[in-house]
C-alpha cells in the first residue's frame, strides 16, 4: 500500500501561522506530510504523487517558503559549488585590465561547466575584512588570479582549511597548483630585441611591486624585497640583458596597472623635478613597461612631451592585449594568451575537485615586434 505523504497522503492538517522565517518542517506540517516527503516534492522525485507535490507547493506559497537553501543542501553533499577568486587589491583594478577580464571570463566558463560560480575576493592582503571572507566563505577551491604574493596571509588560512588552491603566476608555495609563465625568459627576449637595436640606456616601469601599492622610484629595501613574482621576474629578466655590467636599471613602480600610471612614470623618467624634458644624453632611449597598459601611457606621455616614438624613444609592453589608444601603431610586446590562463586554471580546479594531483602548467610567451621600437638616434640628433 502507498505510504502516507507519498502515494495517498492524508489531507493536510490545520496549522497556525508560522512565526519567523518558515522552514521545510513548517511546510510539511501545513501540507500534512512528513518532512522527508516535502523534501522529495521540492526535488521533483517521481515517487511523490502529483497531488501531493501540488499540496506541498501550495503550503510553501502560503507560508512564504521559497524552497530548500541550495547552499545548505550543497554543503550536505560536501560541495558549495563556489570557487573563490583572489584578484589582488581593489576589484576595480581587475576589471580595468583587459587581460584580467579575458582571463576571468575563461575561468568562469570552466568553473561554470562544473556547475559552480565564482566568488571574487579583493582587498589589501592584511585587510581583516578580506581575511574574514577567506576564512568563513564555503568554497570548494580558490584561484589566485592576479598578484599572488607568497606571504599572503589568506593563503595560510586556505591551506590550513585544506582548500585546494590554484595560482596563476604565484603564489609559489607548497600546496599551490600553478599556471606559470616564463616571465624572466620573456623579459630577456624583449630586452635582447632592444639590445640588438643598439639601446644601451633603458629604464623600466614596473607593475605594482607588492600589496601595499605606491607610485615612485623602486629602490632600496623595497626593491630588494620579492613581493609579487611577476613584477620581480620581469625586472630581473630585463636587467639580465640591459643591466649587465651597468648595475640596476632606473625603475619606476606603478601603483596600478593603468595608462594613467604609465603616463606618470614616463614624466618621472623623462623629465626633471620641474617637469622639463631632460637633455637627450640624460634620458633613456628605451622604456620597458611591464604591461601593455603601462606602455600605452608611456607612449602617450612621451609624444605629449614632443618626443617621437620610436624615433626618440622606443617603448615595449607585456601581455599582447588590444591597444586602440595607439591608433595605427602596434606595441612591441611579449604576448601571452589570457584566455588560456583562465582555462588552465579552471582545469586545474576541476582536476583537484576530482581528487587528482595535476602537474603545474607552463604557458608560452611570444615576442611580437611592433612599430614602437627602432634603433636609437645618436645623442647629437636628439632633442
Amino acid at each position: 500500500m502507498p505510504t502516507p505523504g507519498q502515494d495517498g497522503s492524508p489531507a493536510p492538517r490545520a496549522s497556525s501561522p508560522v512565526a519567523g522565517r518558515p522552514v521545510l518542517k513548517d511546510v510539511a506540517a501545513r501540507a500534512g506530510v512528513s518532512t522527508s516527503t516535502a523534501s522529495l516534492a521540492f526535488a521533483g522525485d517521481r515517487r511523490v504523487l502529483e497531488a501531493t507535490r501540488t499540496r506541498v507547493l501550495a503550503a510553501a506559497a502560503e507560508l512564504g517558503y521559497a524552497g530548500p537553501d541550495p547552499l545548505a543542501r550543497s554543503l550536505r553533499r560536501g560541495r558549495s559549488r563556489v570557487v573563490g577568486v583572489v584578484v589582488g587589491d581593489r576589484l576595480g583594478y581587475a576589471f580595468a585590465d583587459p587581460l584580467a577580464v579575458v582571463q576571468l571570463d575563461a575561468l568562469a566558463d570552466e568553473v561554470g561547466a562544473l556547475g559552480a560560480g565564482l566568488l571574487l575576493i579583493g582587498g589589501v592582503e592584511d585587510d581583516p575584512a578580506r581575511l574574514a571572507v577567506v576564512e568563513q566563505s564555503p568554497v570548494d577551491a580558490v584561484v589566485f588570479a592576479t598578484c599572488g604574493g607568497d606571504d599572503d596571509p589568506a593563503l595560510d588560512l586556505l591551506l590550513r582549511r585544506r582548500v585546494p588552491v590554484v595560482g596563476i603566476e604565484g603564489p609559489y608555495r607548497d600546496g599551490v597548483h600553478l599556471v606559470e609563465l616564463d616571465n624572466r625568459g620573456a623579459a630577456r627576449r624583449v630586452a635582447s630585441h632592444l639590445a640588438d637595436l643598439g639601446h644601451e640606456r633603458a629604464a623600466v616601469v614596473t607593475l605594482p611591486w607588492g600589496p601595499h601599492r605606491r607610485s615612485g622610484w623602486l629602490e632600496g629595501p623595497r626593491r630588494a624585497a620579492r613581493a609579487y613574482n611577476d613584477a620581480w621576474e620581469r625586472l630581473a629578466g630585463t636587467e639580465d640583458v640591459l643591466g649587465a655590467g651597468a648595475g640596476p636599471l632606473p625603475a619606476w613602480e606603478s601603483g596600478a596597472n593603468s595608462r594613467e600610471e604609465g603616463e606618470a612614470a614616463a614624466r618621472a623618467l623623462l623629465c626633471d623635478d620641474g617637469g622639463r624634458l631632460l637633455p637627450a644624453a640624460d634620458r633613456p632611449t628605451a622604456v620597458v613597461a611591464q604591461s601593455d597598459l603601462l606602455a600605452v601611457g608611456v607612449v602617450t606621455a612621451a609624444r605629449a612631451l614632443g618626443l617621437a616614438v620610436p624615433g626618440d624613444l622606443s617603448v615595449t609592453g607585456y601581455d599582447g592585449v588590444e591597444t586602440p589608444w595607439l591608433g595605427g601603431d602596434r606595441l612591441t610586446t611579449a604576448r601571452q594568451d589570457a584566455a588560456a590562463r583562465g582555462r588552465e586554471a579552471g582545469r586545474l580546479v576541476a582536476a583537484l575537485l576530482a581528487g587528482q594531483h595535476p602537474e603545474r602548467v607552463e604557458l608560452p610567451v611570444e615576442l611580437v615586434v611592433g612599430t614602437t621600437t627602432a634603433p636609437p638616434r645618436s645623442a647629437g640628433r636628439q632633442g
